[in-house]
């Protein structure tokens, strides 16, 4: 269970609002799509609720834990258990993106591992599933340098799926896929939310967001304007997007 009240942000000298009184319940196995204009607030909700953005007032629970009460506990869970991922991946330039998935983040993975690079083999060959599932089997063995925006983004995406995230937080995740890989993508995320109840919060095309979101929010002014079980939008709901 997730739960946030009255997050606000605001930015720069003049104190501008991005976000104002946020606040939402959210079970697991949900993908959450958010929708909205340009300087509508969706990316920074995004690095507030991965804690990479200092909120300026709210309330933020998971599973129990106040994370604004008990900050060591509180973000030391989000490290491990939560993924965020930018439009432009994280990763080592240097890896192959097979040992990318492999050795994961430095809060997902046993120092001894990273320094070694070993890994069993029932690793290997889950982080192999996971590339054949997202099409980048064949690109396995190539350094992550050597690969494309989108093929470094789903890289990513298969790092967190084998590391156990159980939120992930994605902005724009499919950006720069074609058509049927980006479905491929999506399809595979619903289906670990209905299976596993991984939770996705994830920003998507409108179009995309309609097809894929089992609940979709509508921002405007930094609020959450429309907060729908996914279907299609109504002409009111699309007002602004």
């Amino acid at each position: 269970m997730i739960t946030v009240e009255h997050l606000a942000k605001a930015v720069g000298e003049d104190k501008l609002p991005v976000l104002q009184d946020i606040g939402f319940q959210l079970e697991p196995g949900e993908l959450v799509v958010l929708v909205g204009a340009s300087g509508s607030g969706k990316s920074t909700l995004l690095r507030c609720l991965a804690l990479r953005e200092k909120w300026d007032r709210g309330n933020f629970r998971v599973d129990g834990i106040d994370i604004m009460k008990s900050p060591l506990a509180g973000r030391r869970k989000i490290r491990r258990e939560w993924t965020y991922l930018e439009q432009n991946a994280e990763l080592n330039p240097n890896r192959t993106a097979l040992k990318n998935v492999l050795i994961g983040q430095s809060s997902q993975t046993p120092l001894w591992r990273m320094v070694t690079g070993m890994v069993r083999q029932d690793d290997y060959m889950g982080a192999m599933d996971e590339l054949d599932t997202l099409g980048l089997l064949d690109k396995a063995k190539l350094k992550t340098s050597q690969l494309s925006g989108g093929e470094r983004q789903r890289v990513a995406i298969a790092r967190a799926l084998v590391h156990g995230a159980k939120v992930i937080l994605a902005d724009e995740p499919v950006t720069g896929l074609d058509p049927r890989t980006a479905e491929g993508v999506l399809e595979t995320l619903r289906r670990l939310c209905k299976e596993t109840g991984l939770t996705v919060i994830t920003v998507l095309p409108l179009e995309l967001a309609e097809r894929y979101a089992t609940r979709l929010w509508v921002l405007e002014n930094g609020r959450i304007k429309h907060d729908v079980r996914g279907r299609r939008l109504t002409s009111q709901e699309r007002q602004n997007l």
